[in-house]
């Protein structure tokens, strides 16, 4: 058993704490042996559907305890997971399926009533091509009505059960080297980028966030309602198990579930966005919603965050500002309890790992900067990624030559060893929670053959930051809104449609060294003028 790896981890934890119970899952506890002897079945199961080491298996499943057992089973055969937001739609899965190369594609088709199958039969079926397995989940719920498409006739089928059930694999192919995780994160080209973990970058984070945060030493349970697709909700679970304490796992958010369970499970450790909080607060009539937690690690997006922080605040529910990428891990850093509310809730903080490392580079210079001053946030650690998954070229340009990444933030160093995250140095939105780049939408929006030219920026409003979306529309065609919104909505998760799109002649534009460049800040400008011309439609 190797501790440094994310078997290693959970093996440790299922030696020392054998009985104790690691999961809560719909009122089922799942011991630490269990959960470790879960992977190893889940191992051979995987094994028996032809993946091994460096193969991918994609995971197109909301937070259960399958998905659990999927990826450790993919951890101890040394295969790489790859993370699918099941808020994706065809576009954007036929890209993840295509690109990665995955194998294996474990999804539930009867979550929530949402037609998955059906959503994968609008992949075209080229992105589909590498796929030789498929997996389906239930929960014991209706079985899904629509049969696989016919796209993947080519894919052996078979259920989540049946892959769970297999004599647990004895050997384990994980070395702390060995890639196990692909989040999908913004690019400045239209095709998100794949930041590979290692085992031992996983692993390590896991027990250092559980140290340090005080997860380890907190007598009581973490409430995980953030999605496992994302690098947030995924490090929450790992430290969570890395703490040796119980983690109360939830399909999906729900406000009023958490505070019934926060009560039945005494929480004292959760993490969420600040929309989380505010329907938290708004749903509960009660002096305290959450009355035994320690404090809420938030990342905020809305523009009301400090006025929600003193809410929660009167309401016994502090909240600290985090930092943290698809790049570095989430939690990556958080502010210190002892500092007024006001300076708390922004986003740096302390770095968890004590060999990580934070500085500042002047953008323009090329200088390193002192605190107190802003520009490019450049940081080191041990929960670095590995690389752009087969990207050596975007790989080598996120990294300066010794070794530190890039953010592309704009940050400032503290006096007394924090940094302070103030922004987005580029375009990059913040969409629904996830980052996300224009080029992506503006890159499908220009499929459409009514558009010739297409830009998407975003507004911050009260609902936190909005796309809107403006075409230069192709010749003789007349504008249709409505068409180009449903052309969005149809094959993008819903978080990335824009809430308007507006037709333009041209865009605003100025001359530079290189030539004409688009003006992004008129456009944010005319968007934001717009929105509040037309209020009643953003929704």
């Amino acid at each position: 058993m190797r501790p440094d790896t994310v078997t290693g981890l959970i093996d440790g934890l299922a030696e020392a704490r054998d009985d104790a119970t690691a999961v809560i899952y719909k009122d089922r506890l799942i011991s630490y042996g269990e959960l470790a002897e879960m992977g190893r079945r889940a191992a051979a199961g995987l094994r028996a559907h032809g993946v091994g080491s460096g193969d991918r298996v994609a995971l197109w499943l909301p937070n259960c305890p399958a998905y659990l057992a999927l990826y450790l089973g993919c951890c101890q055969l040394g295969v790489i997971a790859v993370a699918v937001n099941t808020r994706f739609r065809a576009a954007e899965v036929g890209d993840i399926l295509e690109r990665s190369g995955a194998k294996i594609l474990a999804m539930w088709p009867g979550f929530r009533a949402i037609d998955f199958l059906g959503l994968l039969g609008d992949v075209d079926a080229t992105a589909l091509r590498h796929l030789e397995t498929l997996i389906l989940h239930d929960e014991g719920e209706a079985a899904a009505t629509a049969p696989p498409p016919s796209s993947l006739a080519h894919c052996h089928v078979v259920s989540a059960a049946h892959v769970l059930a297999p004599s647990p694999f004895s050997k384990n192919f994980a070395t702390p080297e060995t890639g196990c995780n692909i989040f999908t994160t913004s690019g400045t080209t239209s095709a998100p980028k794949f930041v590979l973990h290692s085992q031992g970058g996983i692993a390590r984070h896991a027990r250092i966030v559980a140290d340090q945060f005080g997860y380890a030493a907190s007598n009581g349970a973490m409430l995980q309602m953030l999605p496992l697709c994302g690098v947030f909700g995924f490090v929450s679970m790992m430290a969570g198990l890395a703490s040796g304490q119980p983690t109360v796992l939830t399909a999906s958010f729900d406000a009023r579930a958490a505070i019934d369970l926060a009560a039945q499970y005494n929480v004292v450790n959760f993490n969420a966005t600040d929309d989380m909080i505010e329907a938290i607060l708004d749903v509960c009539d009660q002096d305290k919603p959450m009355p035994n937690i320690r404090f809420v690690g938030a990342a905020a997006f809305a523009t009301n965050y400090a006025e929600l922080a003193q809410r929660a605040e009167d309401r016994g529910i502090p909240v600290v500002g985090l930092y943290g990428m698809s790049e570095v891990q989430a939690l990556f850093s958080i502010q210190p309890m002892t500092l007024p509310l006001a300076e708390r809730i922004k986003g740096g903080g302390m770095m968890a790992a004590a060999d990580a490392q934070a500085r500042i580079r002047d953008p323009e210079t090329g200088d390193l900067l002192p605190p107190g001053h802003a520009g490019e946030l450049e940081l080191k650690g041990p929960s670095l990624m590995l690389e752009y998954f087969e990207n050596l070229t975007a790989t080598a340009a996120a990294f300066t030559d010794d070794g530190f990444l890039r953010t592309g933030d704009l940050a400032e160093l503290t006096e007394d060893g924090r940094f302070l995250f103030l922004q987005r140095m580029g375009d990059v939105l913040r969409l629904g929670g996830f980052l996300v780049s224009p080029a992506e939408i503006e890159a499908h929006i220009q499929c459409h053959p009514d558009v010739e030219g297409c830009q998407v920026v975003g507004v911050r409003t009260d609902k936190g930051e909005l796309p809107v979306g403006f075409v230069i529309l192709a010749a003789n065609v007349e504008f249709d809104e409505a068409a180009l919104r449903q052309h969005c909505l149809d094959n993008l998760a819903r978080f990335k449609a824009p809430v308007r799109i507006f037709p333009l002649p041209d865009f605003p534009k100025t001359k530079s060294p290189n030539g004409l460049k688009i003006q992004r800040a008129a456009l944010r400008d005319m968007a934001a003028e717009r929105l509040t011309a037309h209020k009643g439609m953003t929704s």
